[in-house]
């Protein structure tokens, strides 16, 4: 009777063995690759999966994004200045059977690649680029692994350059470059700001030109601004035709100058 009960027992235990490593239960983003006697035999999943025990194998492969970080990276831009770039990578598998058949670790393998590709695209381009077009240089590297890894059965949804680190000396000069493009601006703000106010000023004298009165009045109101200052110094404008005036009376055979009486030569008697 002990015996009996003993090989029940070893048979009870054995058969739990033997049911454990038949059944697979394969979650919703799940997929098993079934190989029996070492052969692809079928993806299996998600669900509940039956299998031989030492005859079958399943590999589990998970569907999930999996988002990997690219280590800093030293790039030599296309304008010879040296930077370390770092970034992210997103993908998944979407087809679980060449991710596995087709690479050993396909997750290693994808971050290897990621790393090359990054330095080989981002030296094609210069600083200015890295630094201003990022969506343009992400959607670039995406493209490239994306069409290396299909072979792998792997789908790279994005790629995101995290940081773009540069030299001391490097960002110094960037911080120059930056400060004399914004006093360049001002000044080309300034210049065309007094050739509009050349402009105006230009019609207003125009208009102004035909009616001597109307300057008159002009020469009435700046007076007025000037008195409403607070400083002490007060400068008159003098008419520009007071000078000419003046100018006519000085100048030889004018109003105010000096001219020769006719009649008798100097020094001789006017009734001799």
């Amino acid at each position: 009777m002990i015996s009996v009960s003993v090989a029940i027992v070893v048979l009870i235990v054995l058969a739990f063995l033997f049911f454990s490593a038949a059944v697979r239960i394969l979650r919703e983003y799940e997929r098993g690759i079934m190989f029996t006697f070492g052969r692809y035999t079928g993806t299996k999943g998600p669900g509940l999966v039956l299998m031989v025990p030492l005859v079958q194998q399943i590999v589990r492969v998970d569907l999930r994004i999996i988002v990997t970080e690219v280590p800093p990276q030293d790039v030599i831009s296309h304008d010879n200045v040296s930077v370390r770039v770092s970034a992210v990578i997103y993908f998944r598998v979407v087809d679980a059977e060449r991710a596995v058949i087709q690479v050993r670790d396909f997750i290693e393998a994808t971050s290897q690649l990621s790393q090359t590709t990054l330095r080989s695209v981002l030296g094609k381009h210069d600083l200015d680029e890295m630094l201003a077009e990022r969506d343009k240089l992400n959607t670039d590297v995406r493209e490239v692994l994306d069409q290396q890894t299909d072979a792998w059965g792997i789908k790279v949804s994005n790629v995101e350059i995290k940081r773009i680190d540069l030299d001391e000396s490097m960002v110094r000069a960037i911080a120059r470059q930056a400060e004399a493009e914004r006093n360049r601006r001002a000044k080309v703000i300034n210049a065309v700001g007094e050739e509009q106010a050349a402009q105006k000023l230009l019609e207003a004298a125009r208009i102004l030109a035909p009616m001597p009165q109307a300057m008159q009045l002009r020469y009435l109101a700046t007076l007025f601004d000037i008195a409403g200052d607070k400083s002490s110094t007060i400068v008159f404008p003098f008419p520009i035709e007071i000078m000419k005036l003046f100018a006519e009376m000085n100048a030889p055979g004018g109003v105010g100058g000096d001219v020769p009486e006719r009649g008798a030569p100097a020094g001789q008697d006017e009734h001799e």
